[in-house]
């Protein structure tokens, strides 16, 4: 009997033990960094390959507005611009400059893909 005693008071002391964790008091003092503030762009224009494109973005707060571009590989050049104001959502408008070009060619026929054929069975004794 005093050895079921004695079990029922450690078990008691170790519930009294362990940390009881919740949420964060208020008066937690946590670092306030204010509202969102950044500007940044980038591009790249390299001639040998043909690449050209970059990207404008700025936000203060709850507005984030932007742009980028870049030139497509039929020669028009396509532009974005962009904004989210809050809640707004994202709001795009998608431009494109110049007219599209094709290789030349025989565009009368169409092209299509075939894959290619499957290996031949081996039915000889390796090497």
């Amino acid at each position: 009997m005093s050895f079921k005693i004695f079990i029922l008071l450690g078990m008691v002391a170790l519930a009294c033990a362990v940390p009881v964790y919740g949420p964060p008091k208020p008066d937690s003092s946590e670092e306030d960094y204010g509202p969102a503030k950044y500007d940044f762009n980038w591009e790249v224009k390299d001639e040998e390959s043909g690449n050209d494109f970059g990207q404008q973005e700025t936000r203060d707060g709850d507005r984030t507005e932007g742009s980028y571009y870049v030139y497509l590989p039929d020669g028009r050049l396509m532009k974005v611009t962009y904004y989210v104001d809050g809640d707004s959502g994202f709001v795009v408008n998608v431009e494109y400059e110049g007219e599209a070009r094709y290789p030349e060619g025989d565009s009368s026929e169409e092209t299509f893909y075939s894959p290619p054929s499957p290996p031949r069975p081996f039915y000889g004794r390796p090497n």
